[in-house]
């Protein structure tokens, strides 16, 4: 039940202090009085291909992340998905949030929780977040009644959010492979069937944001990650030894190139590390959907880009050590350099 108490005491305004498990060691820590801007991210204008194309391949090589504007996702529909993000979080009884609870033992479990790690519990810092997952592809994942039945759009909004996403990942794998000379398809041959998971993570505000985080440092560990946010600041990203503010765009949508997609172009593109700040004043939420490989699935470079300077792996081993060892930043990835 610490995840009920946390809430309500925050949702109330009684929480004095951060309980001891959120407090991140002195190193992590983030300094809330300098965070650079990363206001000169690339946008990309998806409405002519042929200049995205060029626009993406820069900007996965100088950032590995960039924001798209004319994706052809409908805006009332990110509007729609960020409003019952919040309706869910803000509105329900707890007691109805706790009927969807997630499995904290299994790793990205659908439902509802705070528990991301699956360290021994008193190894572990938790992250000031609390989250749904939603499992969306393959069709056979995709049970709706796992899903909050509240708002009555609730479940039927989700649904054609992850089909709008898919269609726009597998537009941008196209991209990106082609930005790189490479056959459209490439990438996402590669990666094989797009698993994919929506994930609504809310940020209560918190009475000692200097000491916490609202996700810990890390780079996403599957192929591509699509993100949309409110219009509170608090994501920041890991490029050239600083943190830098990643300002909310209303209508556009942030992509975030993750690690087999690193792998697979051979360190061409490096995923995006990132983390999430709170603040004392108010509730943050974003909208992450990832697009993943099937954990039976091998990923390594290409061989258009050889030699190869990543080794091969099973993604689900991959995500296993993830979930297990933690991410500090990037080091899972690292450890498949040669």
């Amino acid at each position: 039940m610490e995840t009920a108490s946390r809430v309500e005491l925050i949702v109330k305004g009684n929480l004095p202090e951060v309980p001891s498990q959120y407090i991140q060691p002195p190193e992590a820590r983030p300094n809330l009085h300098y965070s650079g801007d990363a206001a000169s991210i690339p946008t990309v204008d998806l409405s002519s291909s042929d200049s995205a194309r060029e626009a993406i391949g820069d900007a996965c090589r100088d950032w590995g992340a960039f924001h798209v504007i004319n994706h052809g996702v409908p805006i009332h529909l990110l509007d729609r998905m960020r409003s019952l993000g919040l309706s869910f979080f803000q509105d329900s009884p707890m007691e109805e949030k706790l009927r969807y609870a997630c499995d904290s033992t299994s790793a990205a479990s659908e439902g509802y929780g705070s528990r991301m790690l699956l360290g021994a519990k008193d190894d572990v810092v938790l992250d000031w977040r609390d989250y749904f997952d939603h499992h969306t592809f393959p069709p056979s994942r995709r049970n709706p009644s796992h899903w909050p039945i509240h708002p009555s759009d609730y479940r039927q909004v989700v649904g054609e959010y992850g089909d709008e996403m898919k269609k726009l990942a597998q537009m941008l794998l196209g991209l990106i492979s082609e930005s790189l000379g490479l056959p459209c398809s490439s990438i996402e041959e590669a990666v094989g069937e797009i698993y994919q998971n929506i994930t609504v993570s809310y940020y209560p505000p918190c009475p000692q944001p200097e000491l916490t985080l609202g996700l810990q440092s890390h780079s996403d560990f599957g192929a591509i990650t699509l993100l949309i946010q409110d219009d509170v600041e608090g994501l920041q990203l890991y490029k050239d030894a600083q943190w830098l503010t990643v300002p909310p765009i209303s209508d556009a949508i942030l992509v975030l190139i993750a690690d087999q997609t690193e792998i697979i172009t051979n360190g061409r593109y490096k995923s995006a590390q990132h983390r999430a700040v709170t603040n004392a004043n108010r509730a943050r939420l974003s909208v992450a959907t990832f697009h993943d490989p099937s954990k039976t699935a091998r990923i390594a470079p290409v061989s258009q880009l050889s030699p190869p300077s990543y080794k091969e792996v099973v993604y689900g081993q991959y995500v296993s050590s993830w979930y297990s060892k933690g991410p500090e930043g990037k080091r899972n990835l690292d450890a498949l350099l040669y």
